[in-house]
């Protein structure tokens, strides 16, 4: 699943070919993904001028003129292709801007989404009102880890990867983040030290910028809108290197299962 770091880039993709821009044709080949296209898309959008590109959390923004902004998110395989030499049954959304530049929303798999949300009232969206602090932001410290965290008997890994205590950070991330602050996945949030919550923050923020800085980690479909591919997985201490060598030490990275998902660590580094 395309991660922030991954979404972070895909914006910054689009910007170059989308901010400013108008859009002349706004086309759904299909009724939806996840769920229906917003009925009213093509009314609003065609014609509509870009203003601003952004994200939150896991979330693509395209902001436009008529005050609405389309909210996007990748889903498991999504991604914007940029003047795509030929459409796809996975090109699912079209947007075409007065230059003639085409812009296609691929996704095999369709667990993503389209909406359309008032401009102004973005922060009380319900898929965002109960967000967490974005993690390159000021609201993510290790004050606000310990007051959100205080009392938590539930895995540290599993507290970061609630949207309601930091936005956006995934499974990759979060397990590279507490590789490098040397923080055992499986500890109980709650007893985890503010000396090792004051290791940690820093790092979590230093391999999102890192991630995005390489174009995000290329896993199965994800691929930038340019077409160029992440180079961050070459870069993973632990995240898929089960029964490989520790980078620091050289004992071997461990796997297990954690809330459905895959956790990579060491043994020996992470206490």
């Amino acid at each position: 699943m395309p991660e922030l770091p991954e979404v972070e880039t895909t914006v910054r993709g689009l910007a170059r070919y989308l901010y400013g821009a108008r859009l002349r044709r706004v086309e759904p080949r299909r009724e939806g993904l996840r769920r229906p296209f917003p009925a009213d898309l093509v009314q609003v959008l065609t014609g509509a001028q870009v203003t601003g590109l952004g994200r939150r959390a896991k979330y693509g923004l395209i902001e436009t003129d008529r005050g609405q902004t389309m909210v996007f998110h990748l889903g498991m395989s999504g991604r914007w292709r940029i003047e795509p030499e030929e459409l796809g049954k996975h090109d699912h959304l079209l947007l075409e801007t007065e230059s003639g530049l085409v812009l296609a929303l691929c996704d095999p798999r369709r667990f993503g989404s389209v909406d359309l949300v008032e401009t102004a009232q973005l922060d009380h969206w319900p898929a965002f009102a109960a967000l967490g602090p974005e993690p390159l932001g000021n609201g993510l410290s290790p004050a606000h880890l310990k007051q959100a965290l205080a009392g938590r008997s539930a895995p540290i890994k599993l507290m970061l990867l609630d949207q309601r205590i930091v936005a956006g950070l995934g499974n990759i991330y979060v397990c590279e983040a507490l590789f490098r602050a040397g923080i055992d996945p499986r500890k109980a949030a709650g007893r985890v030290s503010g000396a090792a919550l004051a290791r940690l923050v820093p790092e979590i923020k230093a391999v999102i910028a890192e991630a995005i800085e390489a174009g995000g980690s290329t896993l199965r479909d994800f691929a930038q809108p340019d077409g160029e591919l992440g180079y961050f997985s070459k870069k993973f201490d632990v995240y898929d290197r089960h029964d490989q060598p520790c980078t620091r030490c050289g004992a071997p990275i461990r796997r297990l299962p954690q809330g459905g998902r895959s956790t990579w660590y060491c043994g020996k580094c992470q206490k």
